[in-house]
């Protein structure tokens, strides 16, 4: 099917594409239940609305976050959400994705206090209320570029992947490697904690490390072949997290459920049409998560960044040309997190990806709390195009169509061109010299570059 633009005037008329595609999403009359209060994690939140982790590749040489990275985050707090889902920050340098991601380590941990106090300032001096800040650690694993040059950390082969990212039989880590890392998420919780982050989410999706280990069928050891083994390290990275936990700071997980890969192993696909989900083993790594490791809150998505974008967030136009409808990719999302809220109707259940919906994600997010699909909502592009969105909804009832992201995808270009990203068209003035660079830069970046 041809990637269309959008091009909705009204929800009736997006609403009747929708069924047109075989596409079930859910929309309210009105967003006021996305002002109504939730648990998460230690504490009650005074919203359903979050920012969902978007990198700004602005960390100073030492991993630091800069002027960019607190005046984005300063922003979003002003700006209503109760929660703010941070970016991926990685635990090791040789996990980080570029030259320019944040990185914590006991060296800079007064930089990351610092900023936390200046968001919360930000938002208690705005809405008599902090947000939520939870750190989203991280290990880049296949995506893994520090210095900005390629260094893959991968759990397994995987021939279809390796066309976009090249990799060899070298870059496979070792048991080793993989159990030494579950010292070390323990220790980026306990710098978590000591910046005054909230919580601490161990991350495992997106096709970095931990998730790609969900899906190493063929790897041998202690970390492959088995649900047992192939879940081991997350699972034992959140012990190591757990043992930081107190009333004051929890631990958490944004997960993957489904990578969608159209060859070879991809988790939560159906073996017979990776096309086709099968959640029975992301729903019993769900149940476990709450079970076993005290998880009573989580972040559902899908996808990877890199291959499969427009799993991970669908979006509107550009060279790679994706071949489902957009609005296909937000069903299964939304009805993918549905999955996960009814297998564990007593956890705390935040959506991802509502921005392609534009000014129609507020009662698109609005509908899939009043219909149990999920508990709240995190917003990652609009969070860039527009950082008050959440203001408006919560005082005026509504989102601004004048300021919604419009998903083209170039702060998408701006995280992989390594340079501070934004939205080049809501913030013109900052973002858009930046952009310029990129352009300047295409032509010398790899055929196999994905923006």
């Amino acid at each position: 099917m041809a990637h269309e633009r959008f091009h909705y005037k009204s929800l009736d008329e997006l609403k009747k594409t929708a069924v047109e595609v075989g596409a079930s999403l859910p929309f309210a009359d009105h967003t006021g239940i996305l002002g109504t209060p939730v648990r998460f994690g230690t504490a009650t939140v005074r919203n359903r609305l979050g920012i969902a982790p978007m990198e700004g590749a602005d960390a100073l040489p030492d991993g630091s976050p800069s002027e960019f990275t607190r005046r984005r985050y300063c922003r979003q707090a002003a700006g209503g959400s109760a929660v703010i889902w941070f970016e991926a920050i990685s635990v090791v340098p040789e996990g980080c994705s570029s030259g320019t991601q944040l990185l914590i380590t006991r060296e800079n941990v007064d930089a990351y206090r610092r900023l936390c106090d200046e968001v919360r300032e930000a938002g208690f001096r705005e809405n008599g209320v902090a947000p939520l800040l939870v750190m989203q650690a991280n290990h880049s694993g296949r995506y893994s570029n520090p210095g900005n040059r390629p260094a893959p950390l991968i759990a397994y082969r995987h021939p279809w992947l390796e066309q976009f990212r090249p990799a060899d039989d070298s870059c496979i880590v070792s048991d080793d490697y993989l159990m030494a890392l579950e010292e070390r998420f323990g220790e980026g919780t306990r710098l978590a904690r000591e910046a005054g982050f909230d919580g601490v989410d161990i991350k495992s999706c997106h096709g970095y490390l931990f998730a790609e280990l969900n899906s190493a069928w063929s790897r041998p050891g202690r970390y492959g072949g088995s649900y047992e083994n192939r879940t081991r390290l997350l699972k034992n990275c959140i012990a190591s997290a757990n043992v930081y936990k107190d009333e004051h700071f929890f631990v958490t997980c944004r997960l993957g459920i489904y990578d969608g890969y159209p060859e070879g192993p991809g988790f939560g696909a159906a073996k017979e049409d990776p096309f086709s989900l099968d959640l029975q083993e992301p729903l019993r790594l769900v149940r476990e998560l709450r079970d076993e490791c005290g998880l009573d809150t989580i972040n559902i998505t899908m996808g990877n960044p890199y291959a499969t974008t427009h799993v991970t967030r669908p979006f509107d136009f550009g060279k790679y040309q994706p071949t489902e409808h957009p609005l296909t990719g937000i069903s299964r999302m939304i009805h993918g997190a549905a999955a996960v809220k009814k297998a564990v109707p007593d956890m705390t259940v935040y959506a991802s990806a509502p921005s392609y919906l534009r000014q129609y994600s507020d009662l698109y997010a609005a509908g899939a709390v009043e219909q149990g699909m999920c508990d709240g909502m995190l917003f990652g592009r609009m969070a860039f195009a527009d950082p008050d969105f959440a203001g408006e909804i919560l005082r005026e009832g509504r989102i601004r169509p004048d300021r919604v992201c419009v998903t083209c995808g170039k702060c998408g270009d701006l995280i992989r061109a390594h340079k501070p990203t934004g939205c080049v068209i809501r913030d013109t003035e900052t973002f858009l010299p930046f952009y310029r660079e990129f352009v300047e830069l295409k032509p010398s970046l790899p055929e196999n570059y994905r923006g």
